[in-house]
């Protein structure tokens, strides 16, 4: 009888290096699309009980048993996948029983190194998809903000919870284009808690109530000071949150290995001219101390699986400093920077358009299964899909 596994333990088993073959039995699309890295694609239809994909060609590297994993859309199709296998000798099969559903709601929480004992910052990573979002608590009095919160907003209230603190403010970065916003505002009803963004977000024209912060305006989360600092580029309406002098949340305008792209609030010359704009914002943030660190929206998640100059399960931050010295487009001028910004860009995120009608709340969802759809796949935030960020 096949063994089904949680997409948390496929997560665990993959951290620890567990020796295991995984195959993707969705459709060539979608397997192309997004997958997670390492997994071979046999297409198997469970409504028809048929395999559609070729096995064929992985018989010879694939023994009787080996460990075999197995993953489709919501489960389905990988179980009897499994069964399939198990009927032709295969001894050690497991399906993954939420399959990229659930792979798509896998979070890791990683402490955050402050240099100040009465600052905690977590980091809540989605590793599915790249987004970040933080937990930034005050130790002395219990009170944290939260900072991009995905549509997954209990695991940032567990997050929280389980390191001692109440969430008492919601902060964003900007509209979102690849993920989902809901999280937040409806995190903020249920707590009643403040919803703050940076007051140029006007320039976007949001259809729902939030509380302004203007340019160096501060919000106090227990004895701790956030500052906005306005860093338009990536959107009109980008704020970075400066937590005192230890670390910006720094949205989708900075990445610890590349750079914010312009052309999902703009088009053509306009993206252009959004790019310089960008480029003198990440010159104004590199006047921040070197010591403080970047804390960013996203880390870059390649359509096949693979993480671009990061380690999830890691702290995903890099300082002042070291970003000032390493990232190569940050030592162009800036007529080179907006040439190189352009040169390789990614594919847009799936679905951004309507992502971004949805955040701004221009645009009803119509069920949760809707909500999946739209976030499906990688989140192409960044102007480039390789790091920019040079060696030691």
């Amino acid at each position: 009888m096949v063994q089904s596994i949680t997409a948390e333990e496929l997560r665990d088993k993959i951290d620890t290096d567990d020796d295991f073959v995984l195959f993707d039995n969705r459709n060539a699309e979608d397997y192309e699309n997004w997958h997670i890295g390492g997994a071979k694609n046999v297409e198997y239809s469970a409504s028809d009980d048929e395999l559609i994909g070729d096995f064929d060609q992985y018989r010879e590297d694939v023994d009787e048993d080996d460990a075999i994993v197995s993953v489709c859309a919501r489960g389905k199709a990988s179980k009897a996948f499994a069964e399939w296998l198990e009927e032709r000798g295969y001894e050690n099969v497991t399906s993954v029983a939420d399959g990229m559903e659930g792979w798509g709601q896998v979070y890791d929480v990683v402490p955050i190194a402050t240099r100040d004992d009465d600052v905690e910052i977590l980091q809540v990573q989605r590793r599915s998809k790249g987004c970040l979002g933080y937990i930034v608590g005050c130790k002395r009095t219990g009170e944290a903000a939260a900072i991009d919160v995905t549509r997954h907003r209990q695991e940032f209230v567990d997050a929280a919870r389980d390191h001692g603190f109440s969430i008492t403010a919601i902060l964003e970065t900007h509209i979102h284009a690849d993920h989902l916003m809901m999280g937040g505002r409806k995190l903020r009803d249920e707590l009643e808690v403040p919803y703050y963004l940076g007051s140029e977000i006007e320039t976007r024209d949001p259809q729902f109530e939030y509380d302004p912060v203007e340019p160096n305006g501060t919000v106090e989360v227990g004895e701790i000071t956030i500052k906005g600092i306005h860093t338009p580029g990536h959107t009109t309406g980008s704020t970075s949150w400066l937590i005192e002098d230890e670390a910006v949340m720094t949205g989708d305008t900075l990445f610890v290995e590349s750079v914010g792209r312009t052309e999902l609030q703009f088009e053509g010359e306009d993206a252009e001219d959004a790019s310089a704009v960008l480029y003198d914002t990440l010159q104004t943030l590199m006047t921040l101390p070197e010591t403080v660190n970047v804390l960013p929206g996203h880390f870059n998640v390649t359509d096949d699986g693979r993480y671009v100059g990061v380690t999830p399960g890691t702290p995903m931050t890099a300082t002042i400093g070291r970003i000032r010295r390493h990232n190569e487009m940050l030592q162009m001028d800036r007529d080179e920077y907006v040439e190189a910004a352009f040169e390789n860009i990614p594919e847009k995120p799936p679905n951004y358009e309507e992502v971004i009608a949805t955040n701004e709340g221009k645009r009803e969802l119509e069920s949760d299964e809707e909500a999946e759809e739209l976030e499906l796949g990688p989140n192409r935030c960044a102007a480039t899909e390789d790091s920019v960020v040079a060696d030691d």
